[in-house]
């Protein structure tokens, strides 16, 4: 039976370090060169180093539930020799180092958005990249071995910075929505420009979201599906499913009415109407976003191999 506290603290992670990464990246595709100074739209300037500080408390956190849980240790003692060698003698501890080292980055480009808006936010971008692709170093992908070990990470990688991506830009455009005046013509303008633009990344993280997902899916079950339907794994990652094929709907919705409303609004000068659909739009697709966060840091402590054995 999986952790309780194991699957809070990943669940936390992942939303963090998805939302770090996301964000920058949003930062640089939809804003245009003053539109990227902390402050303009979204404030940079304490949204990331906030959000790597809170990412390094919870990877501490992390660490120590994890080396508890591997080590049996009852005590303080005997717990630090055991994270001593999980940090400077395994694969774990090597990406728990980077993911540190990467976020203390994070914090520092953050302090220099406002002098150095593009450049800081390349910087942050690269950085929450390499952190997110820490995770799935505790994932099934270290099971595995040779070749097949190294298109598994890759494929997990490729997954979690395309889910990064979506996921920041809707906590992204659900921030600039929530600005006093967020029915103002240039914030308008402003949305309609990087809804338009998200569509061309939106096609690309969704693409990718589900070839990875295939591919980890016969990384991890194999070729079957009438056997692991029946297992815990199976129906969680059913849900996680049809959750995701109603994002889908929803961006679909978003390129074809919300996005055309917009740019009409913009025209028309009446910017409350597509604003508010825009809203609601959000926080569904919100809503499912952290569900399946939820599933996927579940998903991360079960095996499906041992579930279809004692089946």
């Amino acid at each position: 039976m999986s952790d309780p506290i194991n699957v809070a603290l990943r669940l936390a992670l992942y939303l963090d370090l998805m939302l770090l990464f996301g964000l920058a990246v949003f930062g640089l595709y939809s804003f245009r060169g003053k539109e990227r100074v902390s402050g303009t739209l979204l404030h940079f300037g304490s949204l990331l180093p906030g959000t790597a500080v809170i990412g390094m408390l919870l990877s501490i956190a992390a660490f120590v539930v994890m080396t508890k849980n591997m080590s049996g240790a009852s005590d303080w003692a005997e717990l630090r020799t055991h994270m001593e060698m999980m940090l400077y003698e395994t694969e774990v501890g090597y990406s728990w180092v980077t993911r540190m080292i990467s976020l203390a980055v994070v914090i520092f480009a953050g302090s220099q958005n406002r002098r150095w808006p593009t450049g800081s936010l390349w910087l942050a971008t690269i950085a929450g990249s390499i952190a997110l692709a820490t995770i799935p170093w505790t994932g099934h992908g270290a099971m595995d071995e040779g070749a097949l070990r190294f298109w598994h990470f890759a494929a997990d990688i490729l997954h979690l910075l395309a889910a990064g991506g979506w996921i920041g830009a809707l906590a992204a455009f659900g921030l600039m929505l929530s600005i006093r005046g967020a029915n103002s013509e240039q914030l308008v303008r402003v949305l309609s420009r990087a809804l338009k633009g998200f569509e061309t990344a939106g096609a690309f993280i969704v693409g990718t979201i589900i070839v990875t997902g295939v591919a980890n899916y016969l990384f991890i079950v194999g070729p079957t599906v009438i056997e692991v339907v029946t297992s815990t794994y199976g129906i969680l990652l059913l849900v996680k499913i049809l959750l995701f094929v109603g994002m889908i709907g929803l961006a679909t919705l978003n390129r074809f009415y919300l996005s055309p409303s917009l740019e009409r609004s913009v025209v028309a000068g009446d910017f409350s109407l597509a604003a508010t659909a825009l809203r609601k739009s959000v926080v569904i697709e919100s809503t499912c976003a952290v569900v399946i966060v939820c599933l996927v840091a579940w998903l991360g402590t079960l095996s499906p191999s041992i579930e279809m054995a004692q089946g």
